[in-house]
């Protein structure tokens, strides 16, 4: 049967001379994997499209679903959003990239989850059109806040009396644990606000330096490995700790 639904796209693999597989998170269906034939090479009727198939763009789809099969099928395909500056910006490219790999790891089932879609359509958005504070501190915010939609999320019980961030547990305690992957008051403070963002916007508003984005990245990644089976190590954190250099 044939289906509209909008679609993020993770990954995309050349298969034979002229087309791709390529793994897309649905609206309507999850995470499914396509095959598109003939958009690596041009005609008059038909100009190169591989570009519409970048990690991080959003397309309107036409799409065959067969639920017996693991390889579906693309009828029609366009920009549901045209960035403006995503993919022309390294910094914002270089975050686009990271956000995509973890969603790579992630994202398994083809299960739908209209409200993760929708959150997912927003992150890109509102990368797309942030300044450069913003931008450096997205993966921060979008790590705590992604978290969320796999059940665990870290509890903001960040006070007086509970200053340390324990990350096998998920929440503040008022005591060091007696094993080593904690953050101590300041990096938890941070957390603490990082978690009551609303908006990416407002990222805007938290002043970091580089060795804090580095720490802060590094230990929410571990608490990924720590609460997400197999998620294992990223190929795009050491360009993004390069970032942080500049």
């Amino acid at each position: 049967m044939l289906h509209k639904t909008k679609g993020l796209v993770l990954r995309s693999v050349k298969y034979g001379e002229s087309s791709l597989v390529v793994s897309i998170y649905t609206e309507l269906f999850g995470m499914q994997s396509y095959m598109v034939n003939g958009v690596r090479s041009a005609s008059a009727k038909q100009p190169y499209r591989a570009n519409l198939f970048q990690p991080a763009t959003i397309l309107d789809l036409v799409v065959y679903q067969n639920d017996r099969s693991s390889l579906q099928r693309i009828r029609e395909f366009k920009w549901a959003l045209i960035y403006n500056d995503l993919y022309r910006n390294i910094h914002k490219n270089t975050v686009a990239l990271f956000i995509t790999e973890v969603l790579q790891k992630c994202l398994n089932q083809p299960e739908a989850n209209p409200e993760l879609y929708e959150f997912l359509e927003d992150v890109f958005t509102q990368l797309d059109e942030g300044n450069p504070a913003v931008t450096a501190n997205f993966p921060l915010y979008f790590l705590l806040h992604l978290a969320h939609f796999f059940g665990f999320r870290i509890q903001d019980t960040f006070s007086a009396g509970n200053t340390i961030l324990d990350l096998h547990e998920g929440n503040f305690v008022s005591r060091r644990p007696q094993h080593p992957n904690y953050l101590e008051e300041e990096l938890s403070e941070i957390t603490s606000h990082l978690l009551k963002t609303q908006h990416p916007e407002e990222l805007i508003e938290l002043r970091l330096n580089r060795e804090q984005r580095k720490a802060l990245l590094d230990a929410y990644l571990s608490y990924y490995v720590f609460h997400q089976p197999g998620f294992g190590n990223l190929k795009s954190i050491p360009v993004l700790h390069a970032l942080y250099e500049v």
